[in-house]
């Protein structure tokens, strides 16, 4: 990671670095200038979620793309994989989402696409980050090539067709009874809508945003309030987006949790029996539960295991043909359909998966019983605590106590300040030991700093 970007583009607190409007501005030169190519006039198209900040934050971009030379195409709230299919539908030269994803409104980010619609490489993020400190100015566009900017009109419909056309033409959502929790977030309007007509009964929650509550105790990190709905209305599936709509938790009818580990599951398995699944295998992360693996191992697929963060995932399933991919959290790539995560479309394939069977999502998306999985955080100031003598060699410890038949990961967030440790094993006990035992260290590592 660089001094502006993390591993998903740039995020922090709004109006404190590296989320002011300064930087936005700049970004938008840099970005601007980094995607010129030919004579034609360059456009971009530029989405948001809905929270407060981004008012400002789109404002500042627009200006630093304009003195780019950039033409502006605004979408408004929209989810994160609409600006991804919308660069390539408007023949973008890149696009940008302002949104910080699943976190709380007083947090915003900057996510940046090519013009083939996938997310940045690291070199590429390199070059923009060398060119915000290093006099943009200079390079910018002469007066009568400035950019301009327009709102865009049909958007929203644009990508309920696209979703609707992930299913086959003759698939009707019909009979189910749906709760979406839209997370207060950029799929409020798309995602009802879609659901809605493609046949099913839908109840929209948390779809009402002010600016203030985007994932507030709500959508896929908080599906609380979307189980107690499932269990209130009798539906047959709930479906929890977060805050850019680009990862999906599922709710069965019993009001539990369904997690991307999961829904990877059915999904690959549904496309191997058809035939549909490319590269013999699935392309998750390091955080993704043996269960799955072990899973994937039975029908004689491989999991592909990279760092954290989806466009890890997007970058190995490219390079290895493979078509199914995704993290825990919800982040699910299906690139047949979309160059990003998309929860929405992720939806959608489970909704096929349960209308061809006929059977309820408990029965039909359960495709294996988790390995005992613990995950804690530990809040961090500054310093690198994981370098401190006592701390690796506690690791050492943990990893020699887990054996053969155990995982441990231990890594520093890319997003927030915080070191992420999680342990699995068929020792339950032993996992929260481990656990506990190296939060415990960390912490008085931390602290000694």
């Amino acid at each position: 990671m660089g001094r502006y970007f993390g591993t998903d583009g740039i995020r922090g607190r709004a109006n404190k670095f590296p989320m002011t409007a300064e930087i936005a501005m700049r970004v938008g030169m840099a970005a601007g200038l980094s995607f010129q190519r030919g004579s034609h006039r360059h456009r971009v198209v530029l989405g948001k979620d809905t929270r407060l900040s981004g008012y400002m934050i789109e404002n500042a971009m627009v200006a630093g793309l304009c003195a780019a030379g950039m033409d502006v195409f605004l979408l408004g709230p929209i989810p994160t994989p609409a600006v991804a299919m919308l660069v390539r539908s408007l023949r973008a030269d890149m696009g940008v989402m302002i949104s910080a994803s699943h976190n709380p409104y007083q947090d915003n980010g900057i996510k940046l696409f090519g013009p083939d619609g996938y997310k940045l490489s690291d070199e590429i993020e390199a070059r923009i980050e060398a060119m915000l400190d290093d006099g943009v100015e200079m390079a910018l566009a002469d007066p009568d090539a400035l950019g301009r900017a327009k709102r865009v009109d049909g958007v929203h419909d644009r990508y309920i067709e696209f979703a609707k056309r992930t299913l086959p033409r003759s698939m009707s959502l019909s009979g189910l009874r749906i709760v979406i929790d839209c997370a207060n977030g950029a799929a409020y309007k798309v995602a009802p809508a879609a659901l809605w007509e493609l046949g099913a009964e839908v109840i929209a929650i948390n779809d009402d945003p002010n600016g203030f509550n985007i994932n507030k105790e709500c959508g896929s990190t908080h599906p609380a309030g979307l189980q107690r709905k499932v269990h209130e209305v009798r539906a047959d599936i709930g479906i929890a987006l977060d805050g850019d709509a680009d990862r999906v938790v599922i709710i069965d009818e019993n009001g539990e949790i369904v997690d991307g580990d999961q829904i990877m599951a059915l999904i690959a398995e549904s496309w191997h029996q058809n035939g549909r699944l490319s590269g013999k295998g699935v392309v998750s992360t390091i955080m993704s539960n043996l269960g799955l693996e072990r899973f994937l191992a039975g029908l004689k697929l491989e999991l592909h295991r990279t760092k954290v963060g989806d466009r890890y995932v997007v970058e190995h399933m490219r390079a290895n043909g493979l078509n199914v991919g995704g993290e825990q959290s919800g982040h699910i790539v299906l690139s047949d359909f979309s160059t990003t995560g998309d929860g929405l479309v992720s939806a959608l394939q489970v909704l096929a998966c349960i209308k061809r069977q006929n059977k309820p999502v408990s029965e039909v998306a359960r495709k294996f019983e988790p390995v005992p999985q613990l995950l804690k955080n530990v809040r961090i100031s500054g310093g690198a605590p994981l370098e401190e003598k006592q701390v690796k060699e506690a690791i050492a410890e943990a990893q020699n106590r887990l054996g053969k038949g155990g995982r441990l990961v231990i890594r520093p967030s890319g997003t927030e300040p915080l070191i992420r440790v999680m342990a699995e094993g068929d020792d339950r006990a032993l996992v929260e030991t481990v656990v506990d035992d190296i939060v415990q260290v960390i912490s008085q590592a931390r602290s000694a700093a």
